[in-house]
């Protein structure tokens, strides 16, 4: 008795395709915050806008159990559901070392380690992660191959110098660690390497100084709202133009 099954017809193998998508987007949203942090002084706030179905960058902000906040941000290299599977092993990796209190330059050289066991060629995730004590005031950073992060004051808009080989890539890789004191009204703001990358009709890109420039007109009421300054300015710019690459930022802002 012959049990196989008839082939499927193309209409039906697009249709298949679309429910995995639709699947595969579904997971990835739960990858992300449900809503906006808001830990005593401290919000959150995030935004993430994949190029296809899903993408290829993650993000994640949480309290730990000594009463710090936590956050994270990377970017896999490519694009798609590929990045997004990738993206999927990385933060399930990440997520097995970040709520142990652990430095943020120990997490990345213990994720680098854990990626390189499990290593695919072709395959790496740049990544910040960062860590606020609300004691002493301060954020430690570790950043591998990422823009930024900018420290945003009554000073203005700093770019955060952080270099970082993206986890992954080479094993024996380690990471610096830069400590930040916030003051009252300020904030951190992190964000993948599709937000400076965008590009408008004439190929040119939106750049490091244009988004620093947002960051000094006039103050806005939360975090939220900058991040929604930050993607309207975006969207204006990039009018018409498909962009290549997935964007997602988080506003971290201490308030007191």
């Amino acid at each position: 008795m012959n049990t196989t099954a008839p082939p499927l017809e193309p209409h039906a193998i697009e249709r298949l395709r679309e429910v995995e998508l639709e699947e595969a987007r579904a997971i990835q949203s739960v990858m992300l915050p449900a809503e906006p942090l808001h830990a005593g002084a401290v919000m959150i706030s995030h935004e993430f806008q994949p190029v296809t179905a899903v993408g290829g960058d993650f993000l994640d902000y949480f309290e730990l159990t000594d009463g710090s906040i936590g956050l994270y941000l990377g970017d896999v290299s490519g694009k798609g559901l590929p990045a997004a599977l990738y993206a999927a092993l990385a933060v399930g990796t990440l997520r097995g070392v970040h709520k142990t209190g652990t430095l943020p330059s120990d997490v990345l050289a213990t994720l680098n380690r854990r990626l390189m066991i499990r290593g695919m060629p072709r395959r790496h995730a740049a990544i910040q992660y960062a860590v606020f004590d609300p004691r002493s005031h301060e954020v430690r950073i570790a950043s591998a191959g990422m823009p930024g992060p900018f420290h945003l004051s009554a000073k203005g808009c700093q770019m955060l110098e952080l270099s970082g080989i993206p986890p992954g890539l080479f094993a024996g890789t380690s990471y610096e660690m830069l400590t930040l004191r916030l003051e009252p009204g300020d904030s951190v703001f992190f964000c993948t390497d599709g937000l400076p990358d965008a590009f408008d009709r004439r190929g040119k890109q939106f750049g490091i100084a244009r988004l620093q420039g947002l960051f000094c007109a006039e103050p806005v009421a939360s975090p939220a709202e900058l991040l929604g300054r930050v993607f309207a300015a975006l969207q204006s710019f990039s009018r018409g133009c498909q962009q290549h690459d997935d964007m997602a930022a988080a506003l971290f802002h201490y308030s007191c």
